[in-house]
């Protein structure tokens, strides 16, 4: 895991796309970008926030400025396998990672049991303050998805990623579960990631529109957090139903 970087600054463009424009895009980014060392990789993670998902709802309401805290493997991790506690933040479109990495048994020791680090460092003093801070924070969802990157060949500074399999769930938040959970995207949907420094390659943009590839605003556990307030919904309306029904059914026996 040497390769992996514990800070990023940069910009982070999602596009959503059907199985024909994936595969026409994958066939000319050939000779741009290819994919890198770690192949395909599942990304395991649980979103921490508060008992009323303060962090998610603010995102949500997109904002000039918010933050997310989670807890990151790549793939099924083992006790001691190296995970990574990362704080996420967006300002004025520019998002800034930074991140620790430790054995994933000492991650949930450290967030979840709040034992405190043997080695401290401004990274993980910003992740005291941020637990701190938000009060009640605690394990909330855990969101996980198959992911393909790819690096630029010219240009190191891209970064483009195909995600699948994108996957939440509120219950069993333990990333040795794997990537199990609902279905965030429709059946043959991928969602790209461009991460680039500054602006996009013009070869690049120019290939995103003959293709009508366009940008959208997804969050992963944004659309996680709807999924699940939409089905709580659904729950009400049942629970509702029945009530009501039992009621007409008590009037017709009396």
């Amino acid at each position: 895991m040497g390769g992996f970087k514990d800070v990023f600054q940069r910009i982070e463009l999602k596009y959503l796309m059907d199985d024909d424009q994936y595969n026409a895009l994958r066939a000319r980014l050939q000779g741009m970008a290819e994919v890198d060392a770690y192949g395909e990789t599942s990304i395991l993670n649980i979103y921490f926030d508060t008992p009323d998902f303060k962090l998610i709802r603010r995102s949500l309401e997109k904002p000039v400025y918010k933050e997310k805290l989670r807890l990151r493997s790549y793939g099924i991790p083992k006790d001691e396998t190296t995970s990574f506690i990362e704080i996420k933040k967006k300002y004025k479109g520019i998002v800034y990672k930074r991140r620790i990495g430790m054995p994933y048994s000492e991650s949930l020791s450290y967030l979840v049991g709040r034992e405190p680090l043997e080695k401290k460092s401004q990274i993980s003093n910003e992740i005291d303050y941020f637990v701190d801070f938000y009060t009640g924070l605690a394990p909330a969802m855990a969101i996980s998805y198959d992911r393909i990157a790819m690096a630029g060949i010219t240009d190191p500074e891209l970064r483009i990623t195909f995600d699948r399999n994108i996957r939440w769930r509120t219950d069993n938040l333990d990333l040795k579960k794997g990537n199990v959970g609902q279905e965030i995207l429709k059946p043959g949907q991928h969602l790209m990631e461009l991460k680039i420094a500054g602006a996009i390659p013009m070869n690049l943009a120019h290939i995103l529109d003959e293709l009508d590839i366009r940008k959208t605003s997804f969050s992963k556990y944004g659309r996680g957090y709807e999924m699940m307030l939409s089905q709580q919904l659904e729950e009400k309306k049942d629970v509702l139903t029945n009530l009501d029904y039992l009621k007409k059914g008590d009037k017709i026996s009396a």
